[in-house]
Formats: structure tokens, C-alpha cells, sequence
């Protein structure tokens, strides 16, 4: 045995059997009691740190503890929580380009702040 613990080298013979069985589902039909997490997304300042590790690691221990007393488990990726955050990186943005939120009007800033969320997690992904 070797004495280095690869997890991708173990995982990687199970995660397709896995995936095809279901074990990540939740299933509506389900006769078992349900139990749900909330996932938030990365925010939209950019910046994890050990918190957002140590949440994710305990909400993972949750669902997977759930899951194998037969409750009907989802871990449910949510929507941005970080709603003031975002607003504060779109204003100062809009300063440096001389203009303020109150300049865009509401619906031009809205849509900015929708787009600035949605470039910084898609540049996270990638």
C-alpha cells in the first residue's frame, strides 16, 4: 500500500457509477423525508477565503450524513446573497468612469450590477 493518499486516482473509479445511479439527485417523487441546503454562489467581490471553505466543507458533511440515512438529500446551488456587495464593486467601477448609479437611472444600474455578477462567477468557473 502506498503510503500517499490519492483521492482523484480512488474517486475517479467510482464517480461515474455514482453519477448513473442517481446519488447526487434528489428525487420529488421521493417517499423520504426531504432535506435541503441552500448553496450560495462564489460573491461577486472575488475574494474566499477559509470561511467560505469551512461552510462548504460542513454543508457537504450535512448532505452526504443525510443521504446515508435515507433521507432525500439536495444540495441546492442558490442565487447571489451578496446583493450590497455587488452594488458597492458597480458603484466604485462607476466613479472611475465619472458616473454614479443616480446618472445610470434605475434599470440601466440593475442591469449592470445582473451583468457584473454574472462575469465575475463565470470568470471564476473558468
Amino acid at each position: 500500500m502506498d503510503k500517499t493518499f490519492r483521492p482523484a486516482e480512488v474517486e475517479a473509479k467510482h464517480y461515474a457509477r455514482w453519477e448513473q445511479s442517481g446519488a447526487f439527485a434528489a428525487h420529488a417523487d421521493s417517499r423520504a423525508h426531504a432535506y435541503t441546503i441552500m448553496m450560495p454562489p462564489p460573491n461577486v467581490t472575488g475574494s474566499l477565503h477559509i470561511g467560505h471553505a469551512f461552510t462548504f466543507t460542513l454543508q457537504d458533511i450535512l448532505i452526504r450524513y443525510h443521504r446515508m440515512l435515507g433521507r432525500d438529500a439536495l444540495w441546492q446551488p442558490g442565487t447571489d446573497h451578496a446583493g450590497i456587495a455587488t452594488q458597492m464593486v458597480v458603484e466604485r467601477q462607476l466613479a472611475l468612469e465619472q458616473s454614479s448609479r443616480q446618472k445610470l437611472g434605475r434599470e440601466k444600474f440593475v442591469e449592470r450590477m445582473v451583468r457584473e455578477a454574472i462575469d465575475r462567477v463565470v470568470r471564476r468557473v473558468e
